[in-house]
């Protein structure tokens, strides 16, 4: 009497985990509705609608977080508006998925650049070259980035107002 309780509870559990497991995608299948989001998307970017793009592509990865390109899409419109911290968070949330995704190394290695961090975009571009084994493009472009340098920025000052005096 003591081991069918056990039993029955220990059936109910290995039931209830194997229906939960079923239910699930596999890591590589994405939602086709992420997918069509994503073509959107790149098509309103080629277009130059970086609204258009952002919203289709924030609405692809709310569809299904695991969608590498839609992150790798959406830090290449955060370069393209100028935001290179925002550029690295997306390409962060893209290497977590596949820490070797080379599209997300070297956008992440540019934005890096961007901000001015060139010894973390040099390990970026190690990476890289370690992955590829040989010559590739990602691995060129990154470095051609790394030897132009950061963007010089140059503060304005404003205009100085004369004290008036009373």
């Amino acid at each position: 009497m003591r081991y069918t309780s056990v039993a029955v509870a220990a059936a109910l559990a290995t039931a209830s985990i194997s229906t939960s497991l079923m239910g699930q995608r596999p890591d590589d299948q994405i939602d086709p509705r992420s997918l069509s989001l994503l073509q959107q998307g790149r098509a309103a970017r080629a277009a130059g609608n970086l609204d258009a793009a952002t919203d289709a592509l924030e609405t692809a990865v709310a569809v299904d977080p695991r969608n590498r390109a839609a992150f790798n899409e959406l830090g290449q419109v955060a370069q393209a508006r100028g935001l290179p911290g925002k550029a690295i968070r997306l390409y962060r949330e893209s290497l977590a998925l596949d820490p070797n995704d080379l599209v997300a190394l070297q956008g992440q290695g540019e934005a890096l650049v961007a901000k001015g961090a060139v010894n973390i975009a040099r390990t970026n571009l190690a990476k890289i070259k370690t992955l590829c084994k040989t010559a590739c493009a990602p691995a060129t472009t990154l470095a051609a980035v790394i030897q132009k340098g950061p963007p010089i920025a140059t503060a304005q000052a404003a205009p100085i107002k004369p004290v008036e005096k009373d």
